[in-house]
């Protein structure tokens, strides 16, 4: 494979090492050459590494295995996940989780990738979850003019800015990702 057949997403192996491309971009600066601007998460050391590839060069693309598990409960500094369409249970450090970890409570989807030797390299969280709020302050009246937040507590212990309008025990919509508030979800 080459640097135009990769992209933000791919596994590659770099300098020996399993890389996973979080940004990808095609360059052409002025009369230079064209070159691909990477940036690269080391799966093993979990450190952001950028390098600049040469149009065309050559790269060893790294086949994944990406599948999706239940997670269970926490045990230790691991997670306990299951396929659902076998019952096996896996054990995944929280490390491949990241900040995301907060934002998990049992039960919930989550895909996890493998490399070729059924190891998991990568975890991504769904796109959003829905929380209780179990812990905020109340909103001061009147306030609605500016979009003002305030901070709140969630059943999994994560802490968010919400808005004035959310109180104790709504359930929200909160994207894992970046922890932000996305909306109050109406109860059923």
């Amino acid at each position: 494979m080459n640097t135009g057949d990769i992209g933000v997403g791919s596994f590659i192996r770099h300098n020996g090492e399993l890389c996973l491309i979080l940004e990808y971009q095609h360059r052409t600066p002025g009369n230079l050459r064209a070159f691909f601007q990477a940036k690269m998460r080391n799966v093993k050391t979990n450190k952001l590494v950028e390098y600049r590839f040469r149009a065309g060069e050559d790269v060893e693309l790294v086949r994944v295995e990406q599948r999706s598990l239940q997670y269970l409960y926490k045990e230790g500094e691991n997670l306990v996940l299951m396929d659902t369409e076998t019952f096996e249970q896996l054990y995944v450090g929280e490390i491949i989780f990241g900040d995301s970890l907060q934002f998990l409570k049992e039960g919930v989807m989550v895909s996890v990738s493998f490399d070729d030797s059924e190891r998991p390299i990568s975890a991504e969280p769904p796109k959003s979850v829905e929380l209780q709020i179990t812990y905020t302050e109340p909103g001061a009246k009147g306030d609605t003019v500016n979009k003002v937040l305030k901070q709140a507590t969630l059943e999994t212990g994560a802490t968010i800015s919400v808005p004035l309008y959310c109180e104790i025990g709504d359930m929200v919509k909160v994207n894992p990702l970046t922890g932000e508030f996305s909306e109050r979800v109406k109860v059923k």
